[in-house]
């Protein structure tokens, strides 16, 4: 398994509220109808909370800036996420999240990678 991590800023002229709603109820059902064209296996929204609790933890490492939120989505391969720019349904489904990420997203501000998990623990299981 790969995913795609995508740690997010809201674009300036949204308030922190209509940031998190519209990404919860408007773009995440978007991700969902188009999960299976890009053979996606999993999308997780994780949402910034408890600003004092993070500043205080940026703070004792010297960090200043923070993400609003991070999203992550799996595929089973690296061949599987190339694999959407190979057909015409990929490529649709793909600008069409892109355009309605613009209308919430700072694109400029914010980061994208792909990663390969290696847990080393689990106290959940």
């Amino acid at each position: 398994m790969v995913k795609v991590v995508f740690a997010v800023r809201r674009r300036k002229d949204l308030s922190e509220k209509e940031f998190h709603e519209y990404w919860l109820t408007r773009h995440a059902p978007l991700v969902r109808s188009f999960a299976e064209t890009m053979r996606a296996s999993r999308y997780v929204q994780s949402h910034t909370i408890s600003e004092d609790i993070g500043t205080a933890l940026r703070r004792a490492r010297g960090m200043k800036d923070t993400y609003d939120g991070i999203a992550e989505v799996w595929w089973e391969s690296l061949e599987a996420i190339a694999a959407i720019g190979g057909n015409a349904k990929g490529i649709e489904a793909a600008q069409a999240l892109m355009q309605d990420e613009a209308k919430f997203i700072d694109f400029e501000n914010s980061a994208m990678f792909i990663t390969e998990e290696h847990e080393i623990f689990n106290r959940t299981k």
